[in-house]
């Protein structure tokens, strides 16, 4: 089973249309969070790999893998032959979930420099917004 975890602008509330095109291969497994920290990049979020913090988000399974990560690498500006060159990068990573049980999902970090963008203490995007 793949799984992929959501924390920007592909969680639900958020109807993109790039995250439409998918949501046919897409099943709702439950929310968690991943050892990261969150930064606001103004249009969406950033995550990048910290062990002292986290992010909360969503974790799919995806029923079309493939073609579904896919989609994602290029809405994500992810491109697997030039990792190094990508805004962001795909990388499985351990989900906590809600209930407590460990799952490995997909997750997109940031790959580019954050300049001056805010982090995001509380770790939670949607949480975050309701604030600003």
């Amino acid at each position: 089973m793949e799984l992929v975890f959501f924390y920007g602008t592909l969680m639900t509330p958020f109807n993109r249309t790039g995250r439409l095109r998918i949501d046919q291969h897409l099943a709702f497994q439950g929310r968690g969070f991943i050892e990261a920290a969150l930064f606001d990049l103004g249009i969406y979020p950033a995550a990048v790999p910290a062990v002292d913090s986290r992010v909360r988000g969503e974790v799919y399974e995806l029923t079309e893998p493939m073609m579904a990560l896919r989609s994602l690498d290029e809405l994500e500006g992810y491109r697997p032959g030039e990792p190094e060159s990508s805004l962001y990068t795909r990388r499985r990573t351990q989900v906590t979930m809600d209930d407590g049980t460990l799952v490995e999902a997909w997750a997109y970090f940031y790959n580019a420099p954050l300049g001056r963008a805010e982090r995001i203490e509380s770790g939670d995007y949607l949480e975050h917004l309701r604030v600003r």
